[in-house]
């Protein structure tokens, strides 16, 4: 089977749906690959690189006509009818906003696949158009913002003054949201994110975010993995805390959506006014009517009191290399799919949950919207019992203890007394040395254990030269004794060192 890849006539979509790298790929599944000339030359890939690929760059009349043809937005009408008879088309389709769409794609004895339309299950993740286009808009929100913003993000203390961070405030922490965290943070901008799902919160402090809980009784999370509509309680809630933050923040990214409904009204009239004058809103959510009072879809608004609401449409295609690249990446996964035995031929299989759920049209057959796909989750943890704890005795009692102690006191205090000099003073220094080192030692945090021990076995060496000194006794005994301390303390002395060395070699670079 021949696979087209056609050019985008949507205005100002930059993207393409295969780069060199992808079509190579698709050589190998066995497919052969026509692009259409001048296809990617907004997205910087050139007629020649495609050539060198593997791929023939054809008219566009000859990749229309393919048997397979991939797109990144819906085709319009009139590119409708350039699709050869029995032709598969695959791109963005949103087939729940565009009913008109797929009336005019079942009118066709036609098969549809829609991109979006990828379940939220761990064995689709490779093929989530969606995660992969957020996660590049996120990134690029932040940007568009500092463009606007016109001041550091960082904070800094120069001679001329001093110049705070800026305040960030991300409203929602999906994949778009945690993008805009993970940039804006890099940037040095304190980083404030909400989000209805309470499990988000560690993964917004792991990327340099601070999160704001809105306290209410519910659990906000889906059975599908999104978030769900809020209640009354939450959204009064939520608008209390979007107020205050307005007022204080200098730049305020929403992401906000629900599937199959409008996006939610966040940020109000009144809060933008709240704003300070110089302060950037990006409206991710634009496209599905905006979670910003005032957001206009696709274009750039100044409000009187001097906040700047822009409401972008396009922020993956302004990466259009990169978008391209891992919506290509996610078409070859799809296909890597539909040809099991790379063979060059599509084998589309309705049994399977992904294939299923992406087809929106098979031979003219409209087969959206596909049944309910089943999200496993982590059952809810019930708390047994705690088995019985068996009382451990222990060894001696407290009074056994001292007694123990006790005795060992008086042993040593009577040595000191009937021993000739100086072996009492060496008693002595012994017993503050063994009291003075457990307490020592026995206070540090375990994790410095290692490294407190590699260095101060060095001590050892002391010993080590006590030792030499009574080699040159005359007692055999003396010597013996002496030879063994000798040994094990330089033992001592050079494991320690080689510990300390190792440990070091793991914090250097190569």
């Amino acid at each position: 089977m021949r696979i087209g890849i056609v050019a985008e006539s949507t205005t100002g979509e930059t993207r393409v749906a295969a780069t060199p790298t992808t079509v190579a790929r698709l050589l190998k599944l066995g497919y052969d690959v026509d692009v259409e000339a001048g296809a990617g030359a907004r997205a910087g890939f050139p007629d020649e690189a495609y050539g060198d690929a593997g791929a023939s760059v054809v008219p566009g009349e000859k990749a229309w006509a393919d048997d397979v043809v991939l797109k990144v937005t819906a085709p319009t009408d009139a590119e409708l009818d350039r699709l050869g008879p029995d032709a598969l088309l695959v791109g963005l389709l949103s087939p729940g906003q565009r009913p008109d769409l797929l009336e005019a794609l079942a009118a066709r004895p036609l098969t549809a696949l829609a991109m979006e339309a990828v379940p939220r299950i761990s064995r689709a993740q490779s093929l989530d158009v969606l995660s992969s286009m957020a996660n590049i808009a996120g990134y690029r929100a932040v940007i568009e913002a500092a463009h606007e913003f016109g001041r550091f993000f960082t904070g800094q203390v120069t001679a001329a003054g001093k110049v705070p961070p800026a305040k960030v405030l991300v409203a929602g922490a999906g994949v778009a949201g945690l993008a805009a965290i993970g940039a804006a943070s890099s940037l040095g901008a304190v980083v404030r994110a909400t989000d209805p799902r309470p499990e988000v919160a560690d993964q917004v402090r792991s990327i340099g975010g601070e999160y704001l809980p809105v306290v209410t009784g519910e659990q906000m999370e889906s059975s599908d993995g999104y978030a769900k509509a809020t209640s009354e309680d939450y959204d009064k809630a939520a608008a209390a805390l979007y107020s205050e933050q307005a007022r204080d923040v200098d730049i305020v990214i929403t992401t906000a959506l629900i599937p199959g409904r409008p996006a939610p009204r966040l940020i109000t009239a009144s809060d933008v006014a709240a704003m300070k004058p110089g302060s950037v809103i990006v409206d991710m959510a634009a496209a599905q009517g905006g979670n910003v009072e005032g957001t206009v879809a696709g274009e750039k608004v100044v409000t009187a009191g001097g906040v700047t609401i822009l409401g972008y449409t396009d922020l993956a295609a302004r990466l259009p290399a990169q978008a391209s690249q891992l919506y290509g990446t996610n078409l070859v996964n799809l296909f890597t799919l539909l040809t099991p035995n790379k063979d060059g031929v599509v084998a589309l299989d309705l049994d399977d949950v992904v294939q299923r759920a992406v087809t929106v049209v098979k031979e003219g057959e409209v087969l959206w919207p596909p049944p309910p796909v089943k999200v496993s989750a982590a059952p809810a943890v019930q708390q047994a019992a705690p088995a019985p704890v068996e009382e451990k005795k222990p060894a001696l009692s407290r009074t056994g203890r001292f007694s123990l102690i006790a005795l060992g006191m008086a042993v040593l205090f009577g040595l000191t007394a009937i021993a000739p000099d100086p072996l009492p003073r060496h008693i002595t220094v012994l017993v503050l040395a063994v009291v003075i080192g457990y307490y020592v030692i026995g206070k540090v945090h375990h994790a410095l254990h290692t490294p407190l021990m590699s260095v101060t076995n060095a001590i050892s060496a002391i010993i080590v030269v006590g030792a030499m000194l009574q080699l040159a006794g005359t007692s055999p005994v003396t010597r013996v004794l002496a030879a063994v301390a000798v040994l094990l303390a330089s033992i001592n002395v050079f494991g320690g060192f080689a510990v300390t060395r190792r440990m070091l070699s793991m914090f250097s670079k190569d």
